[in-house]
C-alpha cells in the first residue's frame, strides 16, 4: 500500500470526495447473492415443486369435472368469484395451472418440470447437485416432446389428456402425413435411439457389474467333492510312506488335489475376474473470483492509494463452494468413453493345472537325503512345495550341522539329481530351514490372462501395478513401480527379457485410464516396441516435433531424455508453489480444486520411460546418456517420472556404480556368469536360473524367485488394436522443448539477433524488479519454461543482465527503468 503525507496546510478546505453509492440494482443483486437468502430461494422452489406435485397429482382425478367448470371462463373470473368450486386439492388455482400444463401443453410429461424444480431447488439453496443440471434440463426438453407424442398416439380419446395439447396436435400431423402405424413405429424408434445413444454406456456398466457379482457368489459356493479328494489323496499318501517317508512332508498351495497311481495334479488357486471398467464424468474446473478493495478515507490530510493484487487468489471458502458447484475436477473426463482392455484379448496358454508325478517329488527327495547323507549330513524334516517351473524343498538340518557344508554341496546335490539350474538359499530368510530349487521335468507356462485377472491384481490400490508373475507357492505376484521407483532388468538373450517388458506395460494398460500415465519409449532394435505405436495419442509421449514416438535414433534419444529432466524441473516447480512433496498429493490437491490452473497447475499424468538396450547406448553416445538418466534416477522418484532400463550385456561398464545406486529394484534372467549375477543383483544366483522367464527379483537384500508371465506378440497387437481404436487425444502428449547450448559464442549471436516478441516487456520486468529470474518473466508475463529460458539468455546477450550464477538470480545490470529506455530506443535505431 502507497502511503502519500500533505506536508503543507492548504489555505482552503478541500472537498472530500464522496464514495459512490451503489445503485439500488447493485444492492438487489448482492442480496439476492447472500447464502440466507439463496437458502430461502431454494426452499420456495422445493415448496413449490410439492405444490405442482400434489396439483397435477389431484387433476388425474378431477380433470373432467374441473375442465367443465373453467374451460369457458377467464382466469381471473375463476379466481375472484366464491360461486365457483372445482375438486382439485389445490383449489382454483391448482386447477387452472393443472389444466395448463397438463391438459392444454404437456400431459403427463409435466411431471418431468417438477423434477427439474426439485433439482433446482437443492442446486440454488444448499449448493447440492443430485445429477448434472445441464444434462437433465436437455433431457427433460426431449421428455417433454417425446412423451406427449407417445401418449397422444398410444392413448386417444377418452385418455387425450395423458398427452396434452401438444401430443394431439402433433399426433394429428404426423397421422395425416405418415398413417398411424407409421406413427407409432416413428415414436418407438425415436425413444429407443434416445435411450441407446445417451445411456448406452452406463447399460453397459450396470451389465457387467451385475456378471462380477454373479461371479463372485458362484466362487463363493463351496466344493464339497475338491474336499473329499484331498482326504482321499492324504490318506493314499500316508499308506505308501516308509520309515523315512515319515519326515516328508509335501506341502501344496492349491483349491483341489486330484491324485493318481503315480501322478499328482495340482490345480492352480487364482480365480478369474471380468474387468468392468467404470468412468465417470463430471465438470470442469472453474475460474477464480476476484475480490475488489474499497477504499476509505478518514482524514481530509491522509491519502491512501490502494494497489490492486496481480494475482486473484481463491479463499478457502470459495474453494469449497468451487467444489460443491462443479465437484471433484475428472481427469479421465477428456476420454470418458475410454474402456480398458477386455481380458478376452489374451490367450489362456497351459492346462490351467501343475503335474508333478508324485514319483518324482520322491526320487527327488531321496537323491537329496543320500547325496547328504554321503557327507554325513543328517536331515530331521523336509517339506516341499511345488511351484509352476520349480519346487522348493525345505531342509531342517540336525542339531549341530553346519550350514556351510550343505552350501558347498550345491554341485554335488545338481549332479545327483542330473538337473540344471539347481539353487540353494542357505538359510531361508525369515525361516529356519535352507531351500533347495529343483525344476519340474515339465514346467507349467504362466499365462498372463492368469496374472491380470487374479483378484490380487485386480483389487490392487497400488499407483503402477505391475504384474510379473507366479511365485514358488505359485501366487501371483504384484509389485509397485512407483514404490521402486526405477527398475533395472537384465539378462542373457533370448531369457525372456523383452517378454518381461511386454508384461510389464500390459499391465499397466489394463489398469491406468490414458490421462493418468504416459510412455517414452526408447527402443534402438527398432523392433521390440512397434506394435505400441498404435497407441501413440493415448499412452506414448514424445518431443514436439518428432515424427515417431518410439525413439530409435542416439542422438534423439539423447535430446528426449534432457528433455525428461526439464520436464522433472517444471514438475518440481509446481510442487513448490503447490507446496506438496510429491505428485501424488499434487494431484489430489488438484482434483480437489485447491490449485489454481491460470497459474499454470495441470493434472500430472505418471511418466514411465522404456528402454530396452541400454547397453547400445552407453557405447554410441555414452555421457550423454549416462548423465541425465543418473539425474532422473536420482530425482524424478517424488514427480511421477520412473525409469525401466533392459540389457542383455550385464557388465560393470554398461551398469556403472551410478547406475545401480540409484536403481534398488532389479530383474535378472537367466545369465551365463555368476560375475554378471553379481553384476545386476550383487549376488549369486542369476547363473543357475533355467530360462524361459525364469527370473529372481530384487528389492535390496531380499531375493525372490518368479516366473514372469508369458504374453506373445500377437496378444500385444491386439490390445494395442483394441486401444488404437477408441478415440484419442489430438497429439501424444508433448515433452518440453529442449535446446542444445554446444554452439557457444555462435548460439550468443543467434540469440542477440533474433529476440523475442515479448524481449522488451521482460527487460521492464526485470528491471523494474530488480532479479534477474526465468521464474520471474514465467510468472509475469505467463510464458513457459523454455521461452523465458531463451529470453533470459537473449537478456543476457544484450547486456541488461548477468552471467548465469547456479542457484542464485542474475545480477541486474541496468539500475532503472530510464536507462533501459535509452538502451531500448538506441537498439531500435540501430
Amino acid at each position: 500500500m502507497a502511503n502519500t503525507y500533505k506536508n503543507n496546510q492548504p489555505k482552503k478546505k478541500a472537498k472530500s470526495a464522496k464514495p459512490k453509492k451503489p445503485s439500488a440494482i447493485a444492492n438487489f443483486i448482492k442480496t439476492l447473492k447472500q447464502p440466507k437468502t439463496l437458502r430461502v430461494i431454494g426452499l420456495f422452489i422445493l415448496l413449490f415443486a410439492c405444490y405442482l406435485t400434489i396439483a397435477f397429482t389431484s387433476f388425474l382425478f378431477s380433470w373432467q369435472e374441473d375442465q367443465s367448470i373453467i374451460r369457458d371462463q377467464a382466469w381471473y373470473t375463476i379466481l375472484f368469484d366464491p360461486s365457483i368450486k372445482v375438486d382439485n386439492y389445490l383449489g382454483k388455482f391448482g386447477a387452472l395451472i393443472s389444466n395448463k400444463l397438463m391438459y392444454k401443453w404437456f400431459g403427463l410429461g409435466a411431471f418431468l418440470l417438477v423434477f427439474d424444480l426439485v433439482i433446482l431447488g437443492f442446486k440454488v439453496g444448499f449448493k447440492l447437485e443430485l445429477v448434472p443440471f445441464g444434462k437433465t434440463i436437455r433431457h427433460s426438453i426431449f421428455g417433454l416432446i417425446w412423451f406427449a407424442l407417445f401418449f397422444g398416439a398410444f392413448f386417444p380419446s377418452p385418455f387425450h389428456f395423458l398427452g396434452g395439447g401438444l401430443g394431439f396436435e402433433l399426433n394429428q400431423v404426423l397421422k395425416a402425413a405418415i398413417g398411424n402405424i407409421g406413427t407409432y413405429l416413428l415414436v418407438l424408434i425415436t425413444g429407443i435411439t434416445y435411450v441407446l445413444y445417451v445411456f448406452d454406456d452406463k447399460l453397459l456398466q450396470w451389465k457387467q457389474k451385475l456378471v462380477t457379482n454373479e461371479a463372485d457368489k458362484d466362487d463363493e459356493t463351496p466344493d464339497e467333492s475338491l474336499s473329499d479328494i484331498y482326504k482321499r489323496a492324504e490318506e493314499a499318501a500316508n499308506a505308501e510312506e516308509d520309515d523315512v517317508d515319515e519326515d516328508f512332508e509335501m506341502f501344496i498351495k492349491s483349491d483341489s488335489i486330484d491324485s493318481g497311481e503315480n501322478e499328482t495334479v495340482i490345480e492352480k488357486p487364482e480365480q478369474e475376474l471380468s474387468l468392468s471398467p467404470e468412468i465417470t464424468e463430471e465438470t470442469t474446473a472453474a475460474k477464480p473470483a476476484v475480490k475488489e478493495v474499497e477504499e476509505n478515507e478518514e482524514d481530509e490530510n491522509f491519502e491512501i492509494e490502494v494497489t490492486k493484487n496481480e494475482e486473484s487468489t481463491l479463499s478457502d471458502s470459495e474453494m469449497n463452494n468451487k467444489l460443491h458447484e462443479f465437484g471433484e475436477y475428472d481427469p479421465k473426463l477428456d476420454l470418458s468413453s475410454y474402456e480398458l482392455p477386455q481380458i478376452d484379448l489374451l490367450e489362456a496358454y497351459g492346462t490351467g493345472v501343475i503335474n508333478v508325478s508324485k514319483e518324482e517329488l520322491e526320487e527327488n527327495k531321496n537323491k537329496i537325503v543320500q547325496t547328504l547323507a554321503n557327507y554325513k549330513i543328517e536331515i530331521a524334516k523336509i517339506k516341499a512345495t511345488i511351484g509352476p517351473t520349480v519346487t522348493l524343498y525345505e531342509l531342517v538340518p540336525a542339531p549341530g550341522v553346519r550350514i556351510s557344508k550343505i552350501k558347498n554341496l550345491e554341485d554335488d546335490i545338481a549332479l545327483s539329481l542330473a538337473a540344471l539350474g539347481i539353487r540353494i538359499i542357505a538359510p531361508i530368510p525369515g525361516k529356519g530351514t535352507i531351500g533347495i530349487e529343483v525344476p519340474n521335468s515339465k514346467p507349467e507356462i504362466v499365462a498372463m490372462r492368469t496374472l491380470l485377472s487374479s483378484k490380487k491384481f485386480q483389487s490392487s490400490d497400488m499407483e503402477l501395478p505391475v504384474a510379473l508373475g507366479k511365485t514358488i507357492q505359485n501366487e501371483t505376484f504384484v509389485a509397485d513401480l512407483a514404490k521402486m521407483p526405477h527398475l533395472l532388468m537384465a539378462g542373457a538373450t533370448g531369457q525372456g527379457k523383452s517378454v518381461g517388458l511386454n508384461a510389464i506395460l500390459v499391465s499397466l494398460l489394463y489398469k491406468k485410464h490414458p490421462s493418468q500415465i504416459k510412455f517414452v519409449l526408447v527402443d534402438p532394435k527398432k523392433v521390440e516396441l512397434t506394435l505400441f505405436n498404435k497407441i501413440e495419442r493415448h499412452f506414448l509421449a514424445k518431443l514436439p516435433d518428432s515424427e515417431e514416438a518410439i525413439i530409435t535414433d542416439t542422438q534423439k534419444v539423447v535430446t528426449t531424455l534432457n528433455s525428461l529432466c526439464v520436464e522433472m524441473d517444471n514438475r518440481y516447480e509446481l510442487l513448490k508453489q503447490a507446496e506438496v512433496r510429491n505428485l501424488k498429493e499434487y494431484n489430489a490437491k488438484f482434483i480437489k480444486r485447491k490449485l489454481n490452473p491460470e497459474k499454470g497447475h495441470k493434472y500430472l499424468p505418471y511418466i514411465v520411460l522404456v528402454v530396452d538396450e541400454f547397453a547400445d547406448l552407453i557405447m554410441t553416445a555414452g555421457k550423454e546418456v549416462e548423465l541425465p538418466i543418473a539425474r532422473l534416477a536420482q530425482l524424478a522418484r517424488a514427480i511421477g517420472i520412473h525409469l525401466i532400463i533392459a540389457t542383455q550385456r550385464p557388465s560393470v561398464n554398461i551398469i556403472t556404480g551410478t547406475i545401480k545406486a540409484n536403481f534398488p529394484a532389479r530383474i535378472a534372467f537367466r545369465v551365463t556368469s555368476k560375475i554378471d549375477s553379481r553384476t545386476i543383483l550383487d549376488a549369486g544366483g542369476a547363473d543357475q536360473l533355467i530360462g524361459r522367464g525364469d527370473m529372481l527379483y530384487s528389492t535390496g537384500s531380499d531375493l525372490l524367485r518368479l516366473q514372469c508371465g508369458f504374453v506373445d506378440t500377437p496378444e500385444v497387437d491386439k490390445i494395442t488394436e483394441y486401444i488404437g481404436n477408441q478415440r484419442a487425444y489430438p497429439t501424444a502428449f508433448e515433452l518440453p522443448e529442449y535446446e542444445d547450448d554446444t554452439d557457444g559464442g555462435s548460439a550468443a549471436m543467434d540469440v542477440a539477433a533474433e529476440r523475442d516478441s515479448m524481449f522488451e516487456d521482460a527487460a521492464r520486468v526485470i528491471v523494474m524488479h530488480q532479479q534477474g529470474s526465468t521464474s520471474l518473466i514465467q510468472r509475469k508475463l505467463k510464458l513457459g519454461y523454455n521461452r523465458a529460458g531463451r529470453i533470459i539468455d537473449q537478456l543476457e546477450a544484450a547486456g541488461i543482465v548477468g552471467p548465469f550464477k547456479g542457484s542464485k538470480a542474475r545480477e541486474v545490470l541496468m539500475p532503472d527503468e530510464y536507462a533501459l529506455e535509452q538502451f531500448l530506443n538506441n537498439t531500435r535505431d540501430n
